[in-house]
This record gives C-alpha cells, structure tokens and sequence, in this order.
C-alpha cells in the first residue's frame, strides 16, 4: 500500500457547521499516536477505550452521542470504532475503559455496532505501513434523544445526527502500524 495516497476529508468538515465545545482526554491528544492499550488486540494492543471528558456544551443538551470515526481505513466509506447513544446530559466523562464490548451505560444509552460488528469501542487496527490514521473522537450534544435502537446502523445514526446536533466537539489523535 503507497504511503502517497492523499488523506481522506475529516468527516465533519463535509457537515453543516455547529457550535464546538471542549472535549479532552487523559489518554489521547489532537494529532498525537494513541498509547498501545487503547489499540485493537490484533496489533497487540489492550482494546480499552480511551477516557473522555467534555464541558462547554449548551445547557439544553437533552443527551449525548459519542462516537469514534477513521476517516483515512481504505473503505471508501471509513470506518466506525464507537457509536454510543443517547448518553444522559449529567454524564460529562468516561472512564478508560469504560466503552468494551457487554459493558453497561447509564440511563439507558447504548451501543449501536460498530464496523468491526461488535457493540462497544473496537480499537484502530489500520494495515501495516499504511498512512498515519486518524481516530475522530467526537461528542455530539443533541436536543432530544435519538428515536433509535441497537440494530440502527452507524449511517442511520449519523442521518439522525445531522438533524438534532446542537454542538459537536472533537478530538483526534492517530495511529500508524508498524510496516
């Protein structure tokens, strides 16, 4: 696979714009590689998701969607690593780990599937020597819970999401497997 080949566009760059508001993590930074641990286990990696925490958002949030896009996966399409739903307003941070694949979330949120076919965080497994990845971490405050159940698949989610996004943020940190 050529390392020359041009990046994807970043996912949010193609949508309306909305509002932004912080979100950090103690585990991932903008455009620096993701620890080991927060890679799938396929590359050695531990699979854990990586610990979030957001503030800033408008205060008549009614819920939250997270969700983890690598808009550079040689698809066509990209690939979804997260996709957590209707996330109650009072949730503001979640744990490193927190995100696998059986664990519960609160006030009944849950996981749509993931590309890998799992609910839960599936970590980057992008192929050897191929162009650094971005993973887009992002929280998306939204104005009523999503009419939605686990069987929606991540572009019906996203549909969903460009009609009751009130504010997004983001984070992007990448990984590059060894050639």
């Amino acid at each position: 696979m050529s390392l020359e080949r041009p990046l994807a566009p970043d996912p949010y760059d193609l949508l309306p714009k909305v509002p932004a508001f912080q979100l950090t993590s103690d585990d991932a930074a903008d455009g620096q590689p993701l620890d080991l641990a927060h890679v799938h286990p396929g590359l050695g990696g531990q699979n854990l998701s990586p610990q979030l925490r957001w503030s800033g958002f408008p205060p008549q949030t009614a819920a939250f969607v997270v969700t983890c896009f690598d808009p550079d996966a040689p698809t066509g399409s990209g690939f979804w690593h997260l996709l957590l739903v209707n996330l109650p307003a009072n949730v503001t941070e979640l744990p490193r780990g927190s995100l696998g694949t059986g664990s519960s979330q609160p006030g009944g949120a849950f996981f749509v599937r993931n590309d890998y076919g799992e609910p839960g965080y599936g970590g980057p497994f992008p192929p050897g020597g191929d162009i650094p990845h971005r993973y887009v971490f992002a929280v998306h405050a939204v104005d009523a819970p999503l009419e939605l159940d686990a069987s929606a698949t991540p572009a019906y989610v996203g549909f969903n999401l460009a009609f009751h996004t009130l504010a997004r943020a983001t984070l992007r940190p990448v990984y590059q497997a060894a050639g």
